[in-house]
């Protein structure tokens, strides 16, 4: 997975490397989404303080008997509860969606890789070795491992 820290410092050569691999720029979506969970990160830590801050005040509002201010931030309380629950999920949704996001970006080739979509653009530089000639048709390694009872795709 690419390193969003990386992303944020080096946008243009994010997208240098993805237009080399023959793929669409996606600095500014991944950087959106960053922007967006830190943003709700930040605002669910914020909600979580002032809810600490609150239950304190709570505590002092019933040392004092004061039963009108305690049943004022123990409503206070409940609703920030909910803020801070509504946050943690934006946050979790926002989070999946970047990881999936990133987690679909293929790596960025070095600078001495030729520019291409896949393999079929590559340049073969030298062989090393004969390649074998059978007299067979040769299977491919899924197929003997099923074959030789190694593997059990459907399980």
């Amino acid at each position: 997975m690419h390193d969003l820290k990386w992303i944020r410092e080096n946008p243009a050569a994010f997208d240098t490397g993805l237009k080399r691999r023959g793929l669409a720029p996606l600095s500014a979506d991944v950087l959106r989404l960053d922007s967006d969970r830190r943003a709700a990160q930040t605002a669910m830590q914020e909600l979580q303080k002032k809810r600490n801050d609150t239950a304190k005040a709570i505590g002092q509002a019933k040392a004092k008997k004061d039963d009108a201010e305690f049943e004022r931030l123990r409503q206070e309380t409940e609703t920030l509860k909910g803020e801070v629950q509504a946050n943690e999920e934006k946050e979790r949704v926002l989070a999946a969606e970047l990881d999936e996001l990133l987690a679909g970006i293929p790596n960025l080739p070095a600078a001495d890789v030729p520019d291409g979509k896949d393999e079929q653009d590559n340049q073969e530089i030298r062989q090393w070795g004969q390649k074998p000639a059978f007299t067979f048709a040769p299977k491919e390694h899924f197929d003997l491992g099923e074959a030789l009872k190694l593997m059990d795709f459907e399980a």
